[in-house]
């Protein structure tokens, strides 16, 4: 059996410039990976299945089946396709919330990537690797190599940065998941100019996240969590990730993360204390 975690992705920011003639949206973005997240686990086998097991895996396709709609399915025809590798018994063990803003089927699918990379001996910086990463989402190629980068593009295109490894962090999502469509189709139209230079820290706390207001239309929870997390002591950033409802918390230490986990369960929202990769 070989395993690979499927990292959790956050937004530090994410402006949106304009809507493309392709459906897609230009997208200046700082991504940032967690140390946790899923987990993709395969085995040699007959034939191609997929069970998924984990705390948030109502919903998704388990035992056997085998769902083309499922982006780890996807993932491993497209790899199948394009390099040729001996099926495998794939489990995902999923933890993080469905449609939250975190990456959570992007991750998935990155990891299933990396792993039958792994398997078939191909470097994934590949083109054709990479190409079929941008084939399942302009977040895949990001948690490919789930690295803190510049995102530009669709958030397909990057420029590594200097990241912020081993800072606290704390997801909290308020158990509600929005259409990533949704908030897209809500977003207001207004061009509210680039990520700015310098630091990570300093160019995510200059920047936004020009999604959050139409999430919150859909999901007004979303403003009770960020309301507790812009009050928490210690706290450096916080924001909503991607399209949401997953909000974040960069933190000074561990113990000021770890209070604000605490307030957060008691509302019943779901946690994960985790840090910067």
């Amino acid at each position: 059996m070989i395993v690979e975690t499927a990292p959790a992705k956050i937004n530090l920011a994410l402006h949106v410039r304009r809507r493309r003639a392709d459906g897609y949206h230009d997208l200046e973005t700082l991504f940032a990976f967690a140390n946790d997240g899923d987990t993709v686990a395969m085995t040699p086998a007959d034939r191609w299945s997929l069970a998924v097991t984990g705390p948030q895996a109502r919903g998704l396709a388990s035992g056997s089946r085998w769902d083309a709609g499922n982006l780890v399915v996807r993932a491993a025809d497209a790899f199948a396709g394009g390099f040729g590798v001996s099926p495998q018994a794939i489990t995902l063990d999923k933890h993080l919330p469905v449609a939250s803003g975190i990456g959570g089927g992007s991750a998935d699918a990155a990891a299933t990537l990396r792993l039958l990379a792994r398997l078939a001996s191909v470097p994934l910086d590949d083109p054709v690797l990479v190409a079929i990463a941008r084939g399942l989402g302009a977040d895949v190629p990001a948690c490919l190599f789930g690295q803190t980068s510049l995102g530009t593009g669709a958030g397909e295109v990057l420029e590594p940065l200097r990241g912020r490894a081993g800072t606290p962090l704390l997801l909290v999502n308020p158990g509600v998941a929005v259409s990533t469509a949704a908030v897209f189709r809500g977003w207001d139209g207004v061009d509210r100019g680039a990520i700015a230079d310098g630091d990570l820290l300093s160019r995510a706390r200059a920047g936004r996240n020009d999604l959050a207001p139409a999430a919150r239309a859909l999901a007004p929870a979303i403003a009770d969590v960020e309301a507790m997390l812009d009050q928490a002591p210690g706290v450096l950033l916080s924001r909503m990730s991607g399209s949401g409802a997953t909000c974040f918390g960069l933190f000074a230490d561990e113990a000021s993360r770890d209070r604000a986990a605490g307030v957060a369960a008691h509302q019943g929202w779901w946690t994960m204390a985790t840090r910067i990769a």
